[in-house]
């Protein structure tokens, strides 16, 4: 798998946790170590495309030629 298509598989996961996050909070009672656990993975993934970026975008700039 290209890096850039992990990245976009990261982000579509971290937009699936936050849909998840999001419906749990708008139950009547939402399940606070239900909420912890997919708020502490959305970080993680966040984190993960936060490393992976400057690599990508390092990389695209050294193929155009415009770094």
């Amino acid at each position: 798998m290209a890096l850039h298509e992990h990245v976009d598989s990261l982000r579509t996961k971290h937009a699936h946790l936050e849909q998840m996050i999001d419906e749990e909070l708008h139950r009547p009672l939402p399940d606070q170590v239900a909420l912890s656990r997919l708020k502490r993975e959305k970080l993680k993934i966040k984190e993960e495309i936060e490393r992976l970026r400057p690599v990508s975008f390092g990389a695209e700039h050294r193929i155009s030629g415009t770094a």
